[in-house]
């Protein structure tokens, strides 16, 4: 599916080298729970033709509605400006390429036509958010015929943001609105040395009436100037694209300064992998690769969440794997928030590689029907997330809650139930198919990364579990999988037995 979704993507990065329908049935608006919220159902990481989409905006929301779906989340491409450079003089002696994508100076029209398309089609809300590359590098050489382009693939996903400075001060590889002038920019105007003796031969030429000298100085100008124009801007990226030993510095600034404009960041597919190779005769091979990195999870904190379900291999949900480290990171204080998972479908073209608007989804429980009461229950982590494989069969995931034996307080996914007394807490999972029939499936109940109950039956299915585990004082937490003709994936209920 990867390589399917960023297929037109990886041929133009070739290029450069070389020079749920109905997912919760009849849920509607006016759905309220006894808390007072709603559910709504959301596609995350939506292209437009702003960027690589081959839908518009107006065609997204027609497309939305016919589906069930309540809200529209883009993800267009920000600032996809790859560039390889010669050393030394790496900023002259470079190619670059941007691929179709937002810049900082065209974000404010991009949040205009989203406000327009929403007033045209107030039935969908659509939200504006792009997907960023906030570094790539390069090791090897062509003289050594083994250049590699880098983590090309290791995205995030941005939203939230607001103003248009806050966009610009995005610390990216490809957004020169946040490069800086220091030392290295010297070296990208070298070249106007070249005018010296340009200047120099030309004088003499003047003097001594010398077509040759004359056509040398006008060669010597000539060249100074297209070499300063290719190194335009002279400023440099906070974070060099030749720098292999940065690691996840560049994320964290990245998701630092979103938190400063207080949006989100999630980690979009982290552990699908991207890996193509171009063979340039005596250029040798070329290759682009990003390796699958479900360690940024726990190697970047701030973040509001991750991709963990889409259409590939995925593990981090897996009980005891790196997403239950990372919320054990959060219960022990040593991480002040815990990654919230959502499912991510990366829509570009109906279709392409069988992918549709409705297969991954996902449902939260919002305050208000608008964008604000959305991004809300996202931060919040009101939501799961749902996969649906097979055509006509979209699960549900009617009832997950937490209670206590007696059901006088209970709370769901994203909230915290505070037992007060020693007693142990009883679970109640509802699961369904939207067309009404029975299809088989498999309930997983979680606590803080161990499988406690697993529960095979039918649709629909009710299954009370009464959980006799001792956890002392220590907070701990639930959620559950389920799996059969499609995929869900609940967020957690924190637990604090105090």
């Amino acid at each position: 599916m990867r390589r399917d979704r960023i297929g037109r993507r990886r041929r133009m990065v070739a290029l450069f080298t070389v020079g749920l329908a109905a997912l919760v049935g009849t849920a509607t608006a006016a759905q309220q729970d006894r808390a007072g919220l709603r559910p709504l159902i959301a596609a995350l990481h939506v292209h437009s033709t702003t960027s690589t989409g081959t839908l518009d905006l107006d065609q997204l929301a027609e497309r939305a509605e016919r589906l069930g779906i309540d809200a529209v989340i883009l993800s267009d491409n920000f600032a996809l400006r790859f560039e390889y450079g010669l050393p030394p003089l790496r900023a002259s002696f470079r190619k670059s390429m941007t691929i179709p994508s937002l810049t900082a100076r065209r974000v404010g029209g991009f949040l205009r036509d989203v406000a327009a398309a929403q007033a045209r089609h107030p039935q969908v809300m659509l939200i504006p958010g792009v997907e960023v590359v906030p570094h790539y590098y390069w090791t090897g050489s062509l003289l050594d015929r083994n250049l590699t382009m880098h983590n090309s693939q290791r995205n995030l996903l941005v939203l939230g943001l607001r103003e248009d400075e806050d966009y610009a001060a995005l610390p990216l590889s490809g957004n020169p609105a946040s490069y800086r002038y220091g030392w290295e920019g010297l070296w990208s105007v070298a070249p106007g040395l070249l005018f010296v003796p340009a200047g120099w031969l030309w004088h003499r030429s003047i003097r001594s009436f010398t077509k040759r000298r004359k056509a040398g100085g006008v060669i010597l100008a000539m060249t100074g100037a297209l070499l300063l124009l290719n190194a335009w801007p002279f400023s440099r990226p906070v974070f060099s694209s030749y720098d292999e030993a940065l690691g996840y510095r560049p994320y964290q600034a990245v998701i630092d300064a979103v938190q400063a404009g207080k949006g989100l960041t999630i980690w979009s597919l982290p552990e699908a992998r991207d890996f193509n190779t171009h063979s340039f005769g005596p250029l040798g091979v070329v290759t682009v690769r990003t390796e699958p990195h479900p360690e940024a999870l726990l190697s970047t904190t701030g973040y509001t969440g991750f991709g963990g379900l889409y259409q590939d291999q995925r593990h981090a949900h897996e009980p005891g794997g790196t997403w239950d480290h990372a919320i054990d990171q959060y219960l022990d204080g040593s991480r002040a928030s815990y990654p919230i998972l959502f499912g991510e479908i990366a829509f570009h073209t109906p279709g392409e590689a069988g992918i549709e608007l409705n297969q991954v989804l996902n449902v939260l429980r919002v305050h208000e029907w608008s964008p604000e009461g959305v991004l809300d229950a996202m931060r919040a982590g009101r939501l799961y997330a749902v996969g649906q494989y097979t055509s006509g069969v979209e699960l549900r995931l009617d009832e997950f809650r937490v209670a206590t034996q007696d059901g006088t307080r209970s709370a769901h996914t994203g909230e915290r139930l505070s037992l007060r007394a020693p007693t142990n807490p009883a679970l109640h999972v509802s699961v369904s198919a939207t067309d009404g029939r029975a299809h088989p499936i498999i309930v997983t109940i979680i606590r803080s990364g161990q499988v406690v109950s697993r529960v095979n039956g039918r649709t629909p299915l009710r299954h009370r579990f009464s959980d006799t585990h001792n956890a002392g004082d220590a907070p701990f937490y639930y959620r559950v999988a389920v799996h059969g003709s499609g995929d869900i994936l609940s967020n957690p209920i924190f637990v604090d037995p105090r």
